[in-house]
């Protein structure tokens, strides 16, 4: 009753501006600045609203956030940091390769691209002579080079191995004339194969049955000191790439996580448009109405339905807390503030009052705090439910005196 009561006073003050596109821009960059407020991005936050913005509009409605990629550079600062259109891959191309490629046809594997040796622990292979060991490693080059020809046959420039390329392939694909990357990261492949289009393959029998990816450009870039691999034109055309630029990898690590909170709720809004007040408002105005149910509701209901509210305000008290202020002034302000008719006053822990939070630009996702709500109150009542403590006895220790 008492969440039921709380979700519908929320509902009946949100808005929804998905229809202008400025204004739903607007919501969504206070949503993101909101929730950079209190991570390690508070300084630059509307340079990094910005950005989670563009990318998640990129995704046109979607919540896959895997066609946002993060990439971490040490050096610069913060403010360096960018969003780039397409894919870029940490690694660079190899000597005697082309270093630019249009129009590219993209074969992303994971399989062993060095020489077939003994892969048997102890293993021993005997000779007697030199000759018979010109022999195997002739033998292991024609292997190698028939498999290298069934790669080309694809009709690729472009081949990208979760695994290391030795160099005599290198040097085979080289004189074909196509680039071959080796050694990317696991995810990296996984999301340049989804970003382009194309699956990962590790067999190369039947060229019609591996799916290809492709994109309009393949080039070498800098950021800062490294050379790294830029897919441009990808077939997904919503992917992107965000470069976090930062004094030390701790710095962007933080960064990182900061950034990819902003993105989930961003995306969630999106899916969701409609938008509340943030603050510690909606905390109040649902414990007003709340409180109101409960003196509406006999018997023992009531108790029930009053700390449902009282536990609603420890939201604005937490806030409060947090920032230093006296929480007990603060919380007895809002509840009179809330007594008025469409008030829309929250805590403001800048100047350490409350505040109008339309004004201050503290908007929330209505989507994302109706999860908190729900979920809140589940547990609340699992826990109700357990009407014993079940623990085990402790484990005997042994006696190694």
């Amino acid at each position: 009753m008492a969440a039921e009561c709380a979700r519908n006073a929320l509902e009946q003050r949100v808005w929804d501006n998905k229809a202008n596109s400025e204004s739903f821009r607007f919501d969504l960059m206070n949503i993101a600045m909101t929730t950079l407020s209190s991570k390690i991005l508070a300084q630059d936050k509307q340079h990094f609203a910005s950005l989670a913005v563009d990318a998640v509009m990129r995704l046109k409605g979607s919540t896959n956030l895997e066609s946002i990629q993060i990439i971490k550079k040490a050096g610069g600062s913060l403010k360096d940091s960018f969003l780039d259109e397409g894919f870029i891959l940490d690694k660079k191309i190899g000597v005697g390769q082309p270093k630019r490629i249009e129009n590219a046809k993209i074969l992303v594997a994971n399989t062993a691209m060095d020489t077939d040796k003994i892969k048997i622990y102890g293993a021993r292979v005997r000779v007697d002579s030199m000759a018979k060991v010109a022999e195997i490693e002739t033998a292991e080059k024609d292997k190698m080079r028939k498999k290298v020809q069934k790669i080309i046959a694809h009709g690729i420039n472009c081949f990208v191995n979760r695994q290391l390329i030795y160099n005599f392939p290198e040097e085979l694909f080289a004189d074909s004339g196509i680039l071959a990357i080796e050694h990317a990261d696991f995810d990296g492949i996984e999301r340049l194969a989804l970003v382009t289009g194309g699956e990962i393959a590790s067999t190369f029998d039947n060229p019609e049955s591996v799916k290809l990816g492709h994109c309009k450009l393949i080039e070498e870039i800098m950021i800062g000191e490294d050379k790294l691999i830029h897919f441009s034109g990808v077939e997904m055309g919503e992917a992107c790439t965000i470069v976090l630029r930062g004094a030390s990898f701790h710095v962007l690590d933080e960064a990182e996580r900061s950034l990819h909170d902003a993105l989930c709720v961003l995306s969630q809004t999106v899916q969701d448009s409609r938008v509340i007040l943030g603050g510690g408002w909606p905390e109040m105005l649902m414990a007003k109405q709340v409180d109101e149910l409960a003196r509406r509701t006999p018997g023992k209901k009531s108790l029930a339905i009053d700390a449902f509210a009282h536990a609603l305000r420890a939201i604005p008290t937490i806030i409060a807390d947090n920032a230093g202020l006296d929480s007990a002034d603060l919380v007895a302000q809002l509840r009179a503030d809330h007594e008025e008719e469409d008030t829309k006053t929250g805590v403001d822990v800048i100047t350490g009052a409350v505040g109008n939070m339309e004004k201050l630009g503290i908007f929330e996702s209505f989507k994302v705090k109706q999860a908190v709500l729900l979920s809140a109150t589940e547990a609340a009542e699992m826990i109700l439910r357990v009407d014993e403590i079940i623990s085990c006895a402790p484990r005997k220790r042994e006696d190694r005196m």
